[in-house]
């Protein structure tokens, strides 16, 4: 069995097979948090009912789990 590349994880495999999420960006953060305002556009969400393709790890759910009422992950 070949040695794993340094850094190289389970999800990481995942998400160079397909492993994504979409996420649509559906409302509005003008009255929200400096914070939630970069979380958004971190994840490179710039316009209202975009939607993002972005690799399906921890991170990136942890993300979209801090501002559920922001954005909101389409299957």
């Amino acid at each position: 069995m070949a040695k794993k590349a340094k850094g190289e994880t389970e999800n990481n495999k995942g998400a160079a097979n397909g492993g994504t999420i979409r996420i649509q960006y559906y409302r509005s953060f003008i009255a929200a948090p400096k914070t939630h305002k970069t979380m958004v556009r971190s994840l490179g969400l710039t316009k209202l009912n975009q939607i993002v393709e972005r690799n399906d790890n921890p991170s990136t759910r942890g993300a979209v789990a801090k501002i559920p009422h922001l954005l909101r992950i389409v299957e």
